[in-house]
Order: structure tokens, then C-alpha cells, then sequence
């Protein structure tokens, strides 16, 4: 069975085998291994399928992701985003400051803007250089997380709270293109979208419940509809949210490091995927490789049966030893 169908599968509800696919996210991590500069892997498609791909064939991965920053709509938008040479994307200005921002935001076509046509090429390019065993997953912003792309994070953190209205109407402006992005990255080859709001752990969960959820549902209907599996990315400790997740049709949801395995599953339920979710520094970096084994063996052990993606609880740092991440891959296969 390929990596592919067992996650088909795996998110099916089918049989599937006892032991976890490894997926950890690599974004900075791919870049330095394939020696070329966080600048051209985030501003190339080519590049980053190429790193990733080769971190696929060296540490034996069971999924590539298209991943790279947040700013790949918020360009479309018509915000300028800065790269430099070894560091995330920089968008510097916020583009909406006012309702009337909101109301002028174009709906941008993802096939003419220069970022977001660049990740779209990557799903293609993906299928040619790896065939057809391994899962590709795209990715889009979540409706708040590009709210606060586009308008800055305390500046709607703050409207959450004093100007709802204006909140909601920036979200309903960005899901539009969010729609369009995953599509265009589905018809190219992507099996999985992946949907970043980070954002949503500092919210309280009457806040999401209102305001972010019902976009979460749509969105994530509509990835449904085009043929594609959704997975919720959001970083930071989502405990408080979690009941309210497991109603959101998200079929692999990533959990950080200091979320409870055992609590999400409990509040999940066993037909959601969980991805996760070793500390990406203090584990996955810091520790020895023969420590870092034990750690992941006990975890996998744990899991083994349940629907699981053995990965970090965000992304694998720069600095991360590889010895450390074969560690990984060779203890998830006793």
C-alpha cells in the first residue's frame, strides 16, 4: 500500500495499517538541506518541490506539502511582500485599515497573481517529479489568519471585540479566494489542502464559535466538494477549541505540543486524523538522536491503531539535527 492510499484510507475510515505515517511540516529545514536560500524556496515552486523532494527520498517521508509562508494570498490582494535571503516572507504594511479597505479588496484571480499561481504550479510539479505513491498537500489561509495578514493581528484581535461587523465582512472577503486557491491546487495534483489559522489559539472559544467557524465549515465543505481531504492547522494550545473543531468536517487535524494527545482524542473522537506533535525545539532539535528514539517509539506505541500522523507540533526548525529525523523515521517503524 502507498503512502497515498493508507492516508485515503486512514481518513476513510477503512482498514489501514498499525503503523503511523511520518509527516513532518519542512519548510526553512527542506531549503538549508537542499542548500539553496529561504528566498528561493519560498519565491520558486520548483525549488521548493525540488528540497522537499529530496527530503522525501532521505528521510523516507510519507507526504510533501506546499507550504512555505502566509503572505502567498495576501500578495494577491495586492500587499508587497518582501524576501529575505534566509528568513520567512515580510509583508511590512497593512493594506486594510478601514471598512471602506474592506469594501475595495478585489477578488484577486489565482491564476494571474505571481505567488499564489507559483504554489499552484508546484502541485503539478510535484506529480511529475514524484509520481503518484505519495500524498500532496497544498495549503491556503484560514478566513482570520488572512483577516490579520491583511489588517495586522492586534489591529483584529482588538475588532474582535469592538467592531464585529467589520471582522466578519473582512473574513467573508477573503474566503472567496481561499475557495479558488484550493481548487486551482486540487485540480493540480493536491490530495489534501491544508488550512493555516494559527491565529485561532488566542481566541476564546465563544469568539471562534461565532465568528470562525461557520467560515471553517464552508471552506471546508467546499475543499470536500472539489475532491480533496482538509487539514486544520492552528498553532499554539487549542484545548479550549477542540469540541467545537470536531463539528468543523476537518478530516486531519494538527496538534502542537502542548496539547494533550489523549484529551484530543477523547474530545475528538477516533475518526479524525491527529497529527503531532513532539516539541519541534526542546524534543525534536535539542535532544540527543538516541533520546529523541525512545521518545517517539513510546509515542508511536501509544497511537498505534488510532488514526495518526506522527510529525512535530509545528514545523521542524532550521537547526534540527537530520540524525534527529531519521531518529524519528526509524522508530515509528519498530
Amino acid at each position: 500500500m502507498t503512502p497515498r492510499e493508507h492516508l485515503h484510507r486512514m481518513a476513510g475510515g477503512e482498514t489501514f495499517p498499525p503503523d503511523p505515517l511520518f509527516h513532518p511540516i519542512l519548510m526553512h529545514f527542506a531549503a538549508r538541506f537542499h542548500g539553496c536560500s529561504y528566498a528561493e524556496f519560498a519565491s520558486d515552486y520548483r525549488v521548493l518541490v525540488e528540497s522537499n523532494a529530496a527530503c522525501a527520498e532521505y528521510f523516507d517521508l510519507d507526504a510533501v506539502s506546499l507550504i512555505s509562508d502566509p503572505f502567498r494570498e495576501t500578495a494577491a490582494f495586492g500587499a508587497a511582500v518582501e524576501f529575505p535571503k534566509d528568513a520567512v516572507p515580510i509583508c511590512r504594511e497593512r493594506i486594510v485599515r478601514s471598512i471602506g479597505d474592506v469594501r475595495a479588496l478585489p477578488y484577486p484571480d489565482v491564476w494571474k497573481s505571481d505567488r499564489t499561481r507559483d504554489r499552484i504550479l508546484g502541485a503539478g510539479y510535484y506529480r511529475r517529479v514524484l509520481g503518484d505513491d505519495l500524498p500532496v498537500i497544498g495549503w491556503v489561509e484560514g478566513p482570520l489568519a488572512e483577516a490579520c495578514d491583511l489588517a495586522g493581528v492586534n489591529e483584529m484581535l482588538v475588532a474582535l471585540a469592538l467592531e464585529p461587523d467589520y471582522v466578519r465582512l473582512l473574513m467573508e472577503k477573503c474566503l472567496p479566494t481561499a475557495r479558488d486557491f484550493a481548487r486551482a491546487q486540487v485540480e493540480e495534483g493536491c490530495d489534501v489542502i491544508g488550512v493555516g489559522d494559527a491565529i485561532c489559539s488566542q481566541i476564546s472559544p465563544d469568539m471562534y464559535r461565532e465568528y470562525v467557524f461557520p467560515l471553517h465549515r464552508e471552506l471546508f465543505d467546499y475543499i470536500h466538494a472539489c475532491g480533496a481531504l482538509v487539514k486544520l492547522h492552528i498553532c499554539g494550545n487549542i484545548t479550549h477549541l477542540l469540541s467545537s473543531l470536531r463539528e468543523t468536517g476537518a478530516d486531519i487535524i494538527d496538534l502542537d505540543s502542548m496539547v494533550n494527545l489523549d484529551t484530543a482524542r477523547s474530545t475528538l473522537g477516533g475518526d479524525i486524523v491527529l497529527t503531532g506533535n513532539l516539541n519541534p525545539v526542546s524534543v525534536i532539535q535539542d535532544l540527543p538522536a538516541g533520546t529523541l528514539s525512545g521518545i517517539t517509539t513510546a509515542l508511536v506505541g501509544r497511537e498505534r491503531g488510532q488514526r495518526f500522523i506522527l510529525s512535530g507540533g509545528c514545523e521542524i526548525t532550521v537547526n534540527t539535527p537530520p540524525g534527529n529525523l531519521l531518529a524519528m523515521r526509524r522508530a515509528s517503524r519498530p
